[in-house]
């Protein structure tokens, strides 16, 4: 079997199974419900993840590396402002949920930090440094915009990359519970006056 075939088995196994997972928890799924839902025997499951916790550590890497790129790519975006970037990025977001015909929204991450981040402190970690990542690509680009004028000279960057993003997951827990996008709306009028305040 070929290097690139064996890649392809894994994210098949890795798009499938944290879909699966995102749902129903991890403690709701099984290493059975996972390659039931990628249509694969049990012991391919074993050849890629040596364990349960091992693929969502995997998982998390999966989903997320490319998210983290986009965000970076979004973010550095050199035809548009700093703060434009921001709210462009947040304005295309709510489109997305604008076109659901019912707004829906489940997060692999916050699913896995609600649930096990105590419980399996590599879980945790591998949570917190994504988040770090996420952040730091938020902070960067508030720099910039504080740099050029748009946010005051004394605008504590850190902070407000750190107020930001705990409000957007605020948003996206209100997301899941009331499947309405107010709360997506009410984020980005408010993001818009205080990045162009």
């Amino acid at each position: 079997m070929s290097k690139s075939i064996r890649l392809d088995k894994r994210d098949l196994i890795l798009t499938k199974g944290s879909a699966v997972m995102t749902r129903r928890g991890y403690h709701g799924t099984g290493v059975l419900e996972i390659v039931q839902a990628a249509g694969i025997p049990k012991g391919s499951f074993y050849h890629y993840f040596a364990s349960k916790e091992d693929f969502a550590l995997q998982a998390l890497e999966y989903v997320y590396r490319p998210r983290l790129q986009r965000y970076a790519e979004a973010l550095s975006n050199p035809a548009l402002s700093p703060s434009a970037r921001i709210l462009a990025y947040y304005r295309e977001l709510l489109g997305h949920f604008q076109q659901q015909e019912r707004v829906e929204y489940h997060c692999f991450i916050g699913s896995l930090s609600f649930e096990m981040s105590e419980l399996l402190p590599a879980v945790g970690a591998q949570v917190d440094a994504i988040y770090a990542e996420s952040l730091a690509i938020l902070e960067r680009c508030l720099l910039e915009a504080r740099a050029c004028g748009e946010l005051a000279a004394d605008e504590d960057c850190t902070n407000l990359a750190s107020f930001i993003t705990c409000a957007w997951q605020g948003v996206l827990g209100r997301l899941k519970v009331g499947h309405s996008i107010r709360p997506v709306e009410e984020f980005v009028v408010r993001l818009q006056r205080v990045l162009q305040g």
